[in-house]
């Protein structure tokens, strides 16, 4: 199979043309004439992923986040970045990243988090185009606890410490959700008429705005990311059933917790 054959199945779902102007969505390292054989699918490329994809014989990792997201003046093995590089072009590994393409897919990444908590009636938060756009929103079959849905998102996404503004409603039914880092969308998720938004990397001051009615929760930037390696999974898995895929078993969260 031709790096160029599975980019092309990726990027039917999640055209390139859906990442934001700031993004390094696609072929990072490698040609796409080049064969491939066998991909690793992760979060992100780390030293020990690519350590996996040789052990396994991997010649293709397909991460959600690039590893190039700003441009490199030098590769010396300076830092991960540099050095995963060069490894990767050293062992003719070919890397792609599905990134805000794939956050902004119609059913991308937040819609699947919205899927896993049993959402319905699921629609966009802020709409980009004809179907895609950023983040979810949605109802569950009926109104649940606050502290008891919280407990479920912790739960179901093995989120260890999920931060939260002040619980000020009993109980939430119209839930939002934006994997990463959703800060930015507080104001649509309250206007969407949320009883809480699920999101990750929020500042301090953010869980200030709209206290009076939604409650804010920052479920962790990979925790709600995670879905990513599934979503890549049935894309391949469906379109080319006779190429060899495997889920990374060494994507972890660089965040680490004192329990």
């Amino acid at each position: 199979m031709k790096v160029k054959d599975i980019a092309a199945a990726i990027e039917a779902f999640a055209p390139l043309g859906l990442q934001e102007s700031y993004d390094n969505a696609g072929l990072i390292v490698g040609r796409p004439d080049d064969e491939a054989h066998c991909a690793l699918l992760a979060v992100d490329v780390t030293e020990e992923v690519l350590a996996e994809a040789v052990r396994e014989d991997c010649d293709m990792v397909i991460t959600h986040h690039p590893i190039v997201f700003r441009p490199l003046k030098r590769l010396n093995s300076a830092n991960t970045v540099e050095r995963c590089v060069e490894e990767a072009i050293r062992r003719g590994i070919a890397l792609y990243a599905a990134h805000t393409n794939l956050d902004s897919a119609p059913e991308g990444m937040s819609r699947r988090v919205a899927q896993i908590l049993g959402l319905r009636n699921i629609g966009v938060l802020q709409p980009t185009a004809e179907g895609a756009g950023f983040g979810a929103v949605g109802e569950l079959p009926e109104a649940v606890a606050s502290e008891r849905f919280m407990r479920e998102v912790m739960n179901r996404f093995g989120v260890k410490a999920l931060r939260h503004s002040d619980v000020v409603r009993d109980e939430v039914r119209r839930v939002a959700v934006c994997t990463g880092s959703g800060g930015s969308l507080i104001d649509e998720a309250h206007a969407a008429g949320a009883d809480i938004y699920l999101t990750a990397d929020l500042k301090y001051n953010d869980f200030m705005r709209h206290d009076d009615r939604m409650i804010l929760a920052d479920m962790g930037h990979f925790e709600s990311e995670y879905c990513a390696i599934e979503i890549l999974f049935d894309i391949l898995s469906k379109n080319l059933p006779i190429f060899a895929v495997r889920k990374s078993v060494c994507s972890r969260n660089p965040v680490n917790y004192m329990l």
